[in-house]
């Protein structure tokens, strides 16, 4: 059977597929869609089992809400190299994977990987017909969501950074402002909203390493307890996100900069994602 470029550009449209694989594909099938697709997918899968042991470092992270801002998603598409990370062809599988999350309120990772796409594959399928295309592993490895009165996200240049925040009400110019904030955990990366949600383990290892320090630096006995938790208060300060210095105004803290915003406004949770963590 004849192979026109209006069945191999069809083929490439439904698959994402290159099209000299899309052709070999309809070669192969001698012409049947369907068995090309199979093909194809087989294709990806042989790859996918073949570099199953590879490293997938690089990729695309990125931050999405729903237009009300009341439902946000961050999310982690892994690859093996920088080069198709950047791809067109690789960001636009992460942003239609993302788009299709926040438009379905995805809750989980599993949840999403079987997931059916307006294409008619899942988001595993497709994720494998990644791999065959780009001849890379390609895996969506991070997946956080957030449901809250308020979401804001933020994406730093080149996406290989991306947050989001929650926040415990709507207020006036919080659009701007959760951006501010999404934007604070990118640059200053807190290991959680404030000091009640540090946890323990994290506290007991700063007391144990500030107590060496001290100790090293021949205080006396006495004094170690008092200063160890001077050195945590500062771990806090500058460990947790209500606690530290606002990135735009170093003279108040995240905390004084939401308070001005709104008297009731609270930070309720947060997510940060970043390739290479």
């Amino acid at each position: 059977m004849a192979i026109t470029a209006a069945d191999v550009n069809k083929l490439r449209q439904m698959t994402g597929s290159g099209m000299m694989d899309c052709k070999n594909a309809l070669v192969e099938a001698d012409g049947d869609i369907e068995k090309a697709i199979d093909i194809l997918r087989k294709k990806g899968q042989k790859i996918a089992a073949k570099r199953a042991d590879r490293e997938a470092t690089e990729g695309y992270v990125i931050a999405k809400t729903n237009a009300e801002h009341t439902f946000g998603i961050v999310l982690m598409v892994n690859c093996e190299t920088d080069f198709v990370g950047k791809t067109a062809d690789f960001v636009e599988c992460a942003e239609t994977i993302i788009d299709y999350a926040i438009a379905n309120k995805v809750q989980n990772i599993q949840q999403l990987l079987d997931s059916m796409l307006p294409s008619g594959r899942s988001v595993s399928e497709y994720l494998l017909d990644m791999t065959g295309k780009t001849g890379e592993k390609v895996e969506l490895n991070r997946f956080e969501m957030m449901e809250k009165s308020f979401v804001s996200a933020y994406n730093h240049n080149g996406n290989r950074l991306a947050t989001i925040v929650g926040f415990n009400k709507s207020a006036a110019n919080l659009e701007t402002a959760g951006k501010e904030i999404a934007m604070q955990i990118a640059a200053m990366n807190p290991i959680s909203v404030d000091e009640s949600n540090v946890p323990q383990e994290v506290i007991e290892r700063e007391l144990d390493i500030a107590r060496e320090q001290i100790r090293n630096e021949g205080k006396p006995e006495e004094m170690v307890e008092k200063i160890a938790q001077g050195k945590l208060n500062k771990f806090f300060k500058e460990s947790t996100l209500v606690n530290q210095e606002f990135i735009r105004d170093s003279k108040k803290t995240v905390a004084q900069y939401i308070k001005e915003i709104d008297g009731d406004l609270k930070i309720e949770g947060f997510y940060r994602l970043q390739l290479g963590e």
